[in-house]
């Protein structure tokens, strides 16, 4: 059974930084693309960082939004099966619910797995607030 379990969220002042973890458990595919969605009241879910992971060779090509570029790092840790969101130089509109999600690889770039509905499997979230 596929698990995913997102942690690190919290509550910081602008231009703080706060780093995302999401724990993957019963996942173990050869390729596979990771992503970091967020989901602020009132709005809808959107993809904010995405990986693509090969099992034998760790984490490659990264994409982002343009409204988390330069600011947020998607990265993985292929030992301990773990997903990251580094995130600077936050912002109040960065206040969301972030949620992890993984999916098996089908060919293309990961580039192109841009909705909740190409992940086969997704976390609980973890929150994330903001304040000015």
């Amino acid at each position: 059974q596929v698990r995913l379990v997102e942690s690190g969220g919290g509550s910081v002042q602008a231009g703080g930084s706060l780093r995302l973890s999401c724990a993957a458990s019963g996942f173990t595919y050869s390729r596979s693309c990771m992503a970091w969605f967020r989901q602020a009241p009132g709005k809808e879910r959107e993809g904010v960082a995405t990986i693509y992971i090969a099992y034998n060779t760790g984490g490659g090509t990264t994409y982002y939004s343009d409204s988390v570029k330069g600011r947020f790092t998607i990265s993985q840790d292929n030992a301990k099966n773990t997903l990251y969101l580094q995130m600077n130089s936050l912002k109040p509109e960065d206040t969301a619910m972030y949620y992890c999600a993984a999916a098996t690889y089908r060919g293309g770039s990961c580039r192109n797995y841009r909705y909740e509905a190409d992940y086969n499997y997704r976390g609980q979230g973890t929150q994330v607030t903001v304040s000015s």
